[in-house]
């Protein structure tokens, strides 16, 4: 493993940190870090599934930064371990080692083909965030065991929303949250790419897999009643 991320300025490896200090306080606390080609994908999960009895959905925040053209990398590591070098504002100092990558880290995200398919209000995805959170800790008992407050933010996390396109709420608390939604009245413009869902913002991009599609396929007429 490389001992630093170069970055071509401070704001930049500022903007790192930043990140990952706000992933490490949500979800599973990693961050995926993948450069090639100058350009840093810097990912995390603040709501991410556990188990087969989990709803919570599974929802990836995005940034995507400049950095030293050479590096080239591929891992993933506690949030809460990249620090600042010192004396080198542009850089970004690694732990020791990495970690195992989730598997929400290893799910091929589309690079395109993504296709409009509208767009959200800023403001209404601070406004469900924040009533997400708000439900989240009204509906929890005192003393709360881990399995009681996976169960409510399960509930209420992957709740179709109708302010939010029926999408799940949990695109308003990731994007709350990694602190995407600094402009209130920025349009949060949709696109999709068969299962994936990408809502972008000028600060970062959170993106939803969808479930498969289940069930029975349409009943198709054979013999003489399909020739009618």
């Amino acid at each position: 493993m490389a001992e630093r991320l170069i970055f071509p300025d401070a704001y930049a490896a500022a903007d790192l940190l930043t990140f990952s200090g706000r992933a490490s306080r949500a979800g599973d606390g990693a961050v995926h870090l993948r450069a090639a080609g100058g350009t840093l994908l810097v990912s995390a999960a603040p709501l991410v599934r556990q188990g087969l009895l989990d709803a919570t959905p599974t929802i990836l925040g995005l940034r995507v930064l400049p950095i030293d053209p050479e590096l080239e990398c591929d891992l993933v590591v506690e949030g809460v371990t990249l620090q600042g070098a010192p004396g080198e504002p542009s850089a970004v100092q690694l732990p020791d080692s990495a970690v195992e990558a989730p598997l929400w880290a290893q799910a091929p995200i589309p690079r395109g083909d993504w296709r409009d398919v509208g767009e959200l209000d800023a403001a209404a995805l601070s406004a469900r965030g924040q009533w997400g959170m708000s439900a989240v800790a009204h509906a929890l008992p005192i003393d709360p065991g881990e399995e009681v407050v996976r169960m409510v933010r399960g509930r209420v996390w992957s709740e179709p929303d109708d302010d939010l396109a029926g999408l799940p709420r949990g695109i308003a608390f990731a994007a709350l949250t990694l602190g995407f939604l600094a402009e209130r009245d920025e349009p949060a413009r949709l696109r999709a790419n068969g299962r994936w869902t990408r809502l972008t913002l000028r600060r970062g991009h959170v993106l939803w897999r969808g479930p498969a599609h289940v069930g029975m396929t349409e009943v198709r007429a054979t013999g003489e009643a399909a020739a009618r």
